[in-house]
């Protein structure tokens, strides 16, 4: 299986011992691999988005970096994030009050939910996440000003090769700006912002788009062996930022990569730059 990291420029081929689903809902390809490198992965539209071998490294660092940052986060927001990783992490934290999320495929929850329980590990079960299946746009344009401490937009890249329909709408300022509008005066939004190394733009574009309606805005880090080797998020709010903890007991719940070392290493400058990343 050929998978593709940027466009027809990088790619990686992937050994697959079984094709263990493969469905077309009203959205998307979803497909569900058992491959040998990677253990269970799930592609949409044959892109990764998850695997059982690194997915951890990927949710843990979106989740608690920016968490634990924050003062006092009650009230959380996921846009996309139909797999449940997310409602994992951030169901682990006993103070946050609230979780709502918005996903557009229901076909992807469902496929998790059998195909992965482990992911979610219960968590859409949670008396206090509220699942609203629809489109994230008018969602969030219509959510009550100041509602959320924390949102995370786990939503799907905009690839080279594709025009993005799906999720175009959600990169753009206009929904940024109904982001800020819903966010407390001490929240943060965080956005997974693609292959940092391989696919700058993507990171420059966003950072660019936040900066016209956030205070501050800023970026970091993970290794994500799946994705191509990196994965970025970048951050923005009103005043507050992300900070590197330093105190390994602020890194609960036997976090399999997050710890001090991982999120200092992950807020440092990107070790590595393409150089021909925006030919």
């Amino acid at each position: 299986m050929i998978v593709p990291i940027r466009s027809d420029k990088l790619s990686m081929n992937v050994a697959v011992r079984e094709t263990l689903l493969e469905v077309q809902s009203e959205f998307q390809l979803i497909t569900v691999a058992d491959t040998v490198c990677f253990g269970k992965a799930l592609l949409l539209d044959g892109h990764i988005q998850f695997t059982d071998l690194d997915e951890f490294a990927y949710h843990e660092s979106f989740v608690h970096i920016p968490f634990l940052s924050l003062e006092s986060a009650k009230r959380a927001l996921v846009v996309g994030g139909g797999d449940g990783g997310i409602l994992r992490e951030l169901c682990r934290h006993t103070g946050l009050e609230q979780i709502d999320i918005v996903e557009i495929d229901r076909a992807v929850i469902d496929a998790c939910r059998d195909q992965f329980p482990h992911l979610s590990c219960g968590a859409f079960d949670d008396p206090r996440v509220n699942l609203t299946v629809g489109d994230a746009f008018p969602f969030v344009k219509n959510a009550a000003p100041g509602k959320y401490d924390l949102i995370l937009l786990d939503s799907t890249d905009t690839y080279e090769d594709e025009n993005g329909e799906l999720s175009a709408q959600l990169f753009t300022q206009e929904f940024y700006a109904d982001c800020q509008r819903a966010l407390s005066e001490h929240g943060m939004v965080v956005t997974q912002a693609d292959n940092h190394v391989f696919c700058p733009y993507s990171l420059e574009h966003i950072q660019a788009e936040f900066r016209r309606v956030f205070e501050r805005v800023g970026s970091y880090w993970a290794l994500v062996p799946s994705f191509g080797g990196f994965s970025a998020f970048c951050w923005a709010s009103k005043g507050a930022g992300v900070k590197w903890v330093e105190d390994p007991m602020l890194y609960p719940f036997g976090m399999r990569y997050l710890n001090p070392s991982t999120a200092h290493l992950g807020l440092s400058k990107t070790p590595f730059a393409s150089p021909h990343a925006t030919d």
